[in-house]
C-alpha cells in the first residue's frame, strides 16, 4: 500500500480537517487519519462563509459620472419640467404673475440640465449622436428626444413672454411645454434605475414618483419665490402636496428596499438625505403658515428648492456608495438565488399532489 504522506492523500484529509476545525483534536501523528475524524455535533471552527469579492475590490465598475454635472442634469431637468406644467395652468387660469417667472425657470433650468449633460459627456458630438437612433426600450436614447422635444417649446414660451411678440405662439407653446413636462421631470428615474446600481435598480417602482413629488416641490417653491401671494396659491398647492409626497414616498421606497436601502441612511448620503427631508418639511410647513406673509413664502420656496437639490444629490451619492460596497450586490444576488432553488424544489411535490 502506498504511503499517504508522501502520495498526498493525507495532506488532502488534514486540509479538510483543518479547514472543519477538529485537527487539534487528533492524537499527535494521527491529524490525517481517518480515527482522527471529528465526532458528530462537535462544533465546526470556522464560521459559515460570508461573502468576499475578489481582492475586495468592488463587484461593479465604480461610478464615472462627476457628482456635480449629473446631480445637476437630474434636479435641473425635474424643476423644468414642473414648471412648465405649473407656468400653463398658471396661463389658463389667469395668473400671469405665477406663469411668467415659471416660464423664465424652465427654459434657465433645461439649458443647465442639458449644458451638465453636455459637460459630462466630454464631447457636444457626443450628445448629437445619442439623435442618430430613436430606441423606445432605452431610456438615455428616449430621454435625448423628450430633450430635444421640450427644449424649444420652453425657449418659445420664454422668449415669447418676454417680448411680447407672437403671443398665440407663446400660449401654445407654453401649453406644449406643459404636456410634455411631466417626461422631462420624470424620464432620469428610468435612466438611472435601468443599470446595476444596487441603490438605483432596486427603487425602479418608487423612483419616478420620488422624481416627480421632487419636481414640483422645486417648482412650487420657485413659484412662492417669484410671484405675488394673490396669484401663488396654486404654486403653494403643488409645494406642500410635493414636498409631502416627496419625503412619503423616498422614505418609503428606503424601507422597501431592505439591505440595498441602507446607503440612503449612512455616510455622506445618508447626511444628504436627511437635510433634503429636513428641508422639505419645514418649507412645506412654511408654505402653510405664510400665506399671508410674502417674506415666510420666499424663504419657504427656497427651502423646498434646496430640499429638492438635495433629494437628487443623496440619490446620486447613495448610488456611488452601494456601487462600491460588494455586499449590496452579492447578498441580494445570492438571495435571489436561494429563493428560486426553493421554488424550483417545491415544484414537483406541488405538480405531483396535483397530478
Amino acid at each position: 500500500m502506498s504511503n499517504p504522506d508522501r502520495t498526498g492523500e493525507g495532506a488532502g484529509e488534514a486540509g479538510h480537517e483543518a479547514i472543519t476545525g477538529s485537527v487539534d483534536a487528533l492524537p499527535e501523528g494521527r491529524r490525517g487519519g481517518r480515527r482522527g475524524r471529528r465526532r458528530r455535533g462537535e462544533e465546526t471552527r470556522v464560521p459559515d462563509a460570508e461573502f468576499r469579492s475578489y481582492h475586495g475590490r468592488p463587484v461593479l465598475n465604480q461610478i464615472v459620472w462627476e457628482a456635480r454635472d449629473i446631480g445637476g442634469y437630474l434636479f435641473l431637468g425635474g424643476l423644468a419640467g414642473a414648471s412648465s406644467v405649473l407656468a400653463a395652468g398658471a396661463q389658463l387660469t389667469g395668473r400671469p404673475a405665477l406663469a411668467r417667472p415659471l416660464k423664465y425657470t424652465a427654459l434657465v433650468a433645461i439649458s443647465g440640465s442639458t449644458a451638465a449633460l453636455i459637460h459630462d459627456l466630454g464631447r457636444p458630438e457626443r450628445f448629437l449622436n445619442m439623435l442618430r437612433v430613436f430606441k423606445p426600450t432605452s431610456p438615455m436614447s428616449m430621454g435625448t428626444w423628450i430633450l430635444m422635444c421640450y427644449g424649444p417649446l420652453a425657449g418659445a414660451a420664454a422668449v415669447t413672454e418676454a417680448t411680447g411678440w407672437f403671443p398665440r405662439l407663446g400660449r401654445a407653446a407654453t401649453i406644449g411645454a406643459g404636456l410634455t413636462g411631466p417626461l422631462v421631470a420624470t424620464y432620469t428615474a428610468p435612466l438611472i434605475c435601468d443599470t446595476a446600481v444596487p441603490a438605483w435598480h432596486e427603487g425602479y417602482r418608487q423612483m419616478p414618483f420620488v422624481f416627480a413629488s421632487s419636481a414640483a416641490a422645486a417648482a412650487g417653491g420657485m413659484g412662492l419665490v417669484a410671484a405675488p401671494i394673490e396669484q401663488s396659491g396654486p404654486a403653494r398647492r403643488a409645494a406642500v402636496c410635493g414636498a409631502l409626497g416627496e419625503v412619503a414616498t423616498s422614505t418609503f421606497m428606503e424601507r422597501r428596499m431592505g439591505l440595498v436601502g441602507e446607503p440612503y441612511e449612512r455616510g455622506r448620503a445618508g447626511a444628504l438625505t436627511r437635510a433634503a427631508k429636513a428641508l422639505s418639511l419645514a418649507g412645506a410647513v412654511g408654505a402653510v403658515l405664510g400665506r399671508r406673509s410674502r417674506a415666510v413664502s420666499a424663504l419657504s420656496g427656497a427651502a423646498l428648492v434646496a430640499g429638492s437639490a438635495l433629494t437628487r444629490a443623496g440619490i446620486f451619492q447613495a448610488g456611488v456608495q452601494s456601487a462600491a460596497d460588494p455586499k449590496y450586490t452579492v447578498v441580494p444576488q445570492r438571495r435571489r438565488s436561494e429563493e428560486r432553488a426553493a421554488e424550483e424544489s417545491r415544484e414537483p411535490a406541488g405538480a405531483g399532489a396535483s397530478g
